[in-house]
């Protein structure tokens, strides 16, 4: 089943392989479910079935005109667990996929769910405003999304860069690594780029903490420069109490490519639980 289709007709990409205790990887922006690729082989190699899709505007998913937020992200992740029929699931969100994992537990409950992971995530709220004071400001996103408009493509290259941490000195990705990087997320349609810009940043998923019922484990890179991990992962973790926190000391955003072995163990040891 390569694709399914939401309530409002857009077809969403899906990979559906392997047997066993099932585990949904939900992708970050700006790229697609294939950013996942140690993970996929990680847990197919355990024993799991893994199912990854590309959210809608991204990668091979439909590009309609909109909407893009997060109660449409919720319906379209129900849609996809509903019509593959998935029960026992272990939910992994990854930065902007945290908050489909928040929102479809508000408002689809925990009942298809066992556990629930937040890596690099965005919840439960991003950015900086009277009642959150120590998010990021505000004119960050704007600047980003003026040099979209202006040369999307250059600022995916650079974004690249500062998504895994690669600096003067710092190299801890290939080059034929970033180049991979920027072909996913070069696939995803201007109008979900710039909206989502929006949609994670302005999105306050603290209402949504109290959804997070079943064991939960939330990762984050101590230097994560594009989610801090201060406003995000700790945040989390005060807001969920029976959430599992661990924070790689020197690890930026991008941990899932930086830091495979560790990320994949600790899923693996948390999904086994």
């Amino acid at each position: 089943m390569p694709h399914i289709s939401t309530a409002d007709s857009v077809h969403i990409h899906v990979k559906d392989a392997g047997t066993g205790k099932p585990v949904v990887l939900i992708h970050g922006w700006p790229l697609t479910g294939d950013m996942f690729e140690y993970q996929t082989l990680a847990l197919l190699e355990a024993g799991h079935r893994v199912i990854t899709y590309d959210r809608r505007g991204f990668g091979q998913s439909g590009h309609p005109v909109g909407p893009y937020e997060y109660d449409t992200f919720a319906a379209d992740l129900d849609a996809v667990l509903t019509k593959l029929d998935v029960t026992g699931v272990t939910l992994v969100g990854f930065s902007m996929g945290g908050g489909e994992v928040a929102r479809y537990l508000t408002r689809y409950g925990a009942s298809r769910v066992a556990k629930a992971v937040l890596v690099s995530s965005v919840v439960p709220y991003v950015l900086r405003d009277d009642t959150n004071p120590d998010g990021v400001d505000p004119a960050i996103f704007e600047t980003m999304k003026a040099q979209i408009r202006e040369d999307r493509f250059a600022f995916l290259q650079t974004f690249g860069k500062q998504f895994y941490g690669v600096g003067l000195v710092s190299r801890p990705v290939s080059s034929a690594l970033l180049e991979w990087t920027f072909q996913l997320a070069v696939m995803a349609s201007p109008k979900a780029t710039l909206d989502c810009v929006d949609a994670f940043s302005r999105t306050d998923f603290r209402p949504d903490l109290a959804s997070f019922t079943m064991p939960t484990l939330i990762v984050h890179g101590g230097d994560d420069a594009t989610v801090p991990t201060g406003t995000s992962g700790r945040a989390a973790a005060r807001g969920i109490p029976h959430a599992t926190f661990i924070e790689y000391e020197g690890e930026p955003h991008g941990l899932h490519a930086t830091a495979p072995g560790r990320l994949n163990h600790d899923l693996l040891r948390f999904i086994a639980g």
